[in-house]
């Protein structure tokens, strides 16, 4: 058996492979070093605002409990006013009575007077 003779170029072709293959290798790492340094900066920038996030969700809370205690205050307040109106209507119905009883005792009181006059 004979072996093949030796390339020439083989040993040229070798080494541009290895020189291709750690281009395509430091070209990934560039890249990749690009996509983490702006993954790294986006993590920091989501753990600064988590704090901010936090505190903001504290005062909207505060603030939804303190309407709640608004709420219950103004609906507190229109009952009163609702009962002020319901006993003022009451009132008002009550004068329209009287005046009415009224009425009726000065036309009794009239034609007593008028009777009076005519038996004079």
């Amino acid at each position: 058996m004979s072996t093949p003779p030796p390339d020439s170029s083989s040993p040229s072709q070798t080494q541009r492979t290895a020189e291709a293959k750690a281009a395509f290798e430091a070209s990934l790492r560039s890249v990749g070093a690009n996509y983490e340094s702006d993954l790294r900066d986006r993590a920091r920038n989501l753990h600064d605002n988590n704090t901010a996030l936090y505190k903001q969700e504290d005062d909207v809370r505060r603030a939804t409990e303190n309407l709640s205690k608004q709420n219950d205050q103004l609906g507190k307040l229109a009952d009163q006013a609702r009962d002020g109106l319901k006993e003022i209507g009451d009132v008002q119905n009550w004068a329209e009575l009287i005046e009415r009883d009224l009425l009726v005792i000065e036309e009794t009181v009239r034609l007593a007077e008028e009777r009076e006059e005519d038996r004079k």
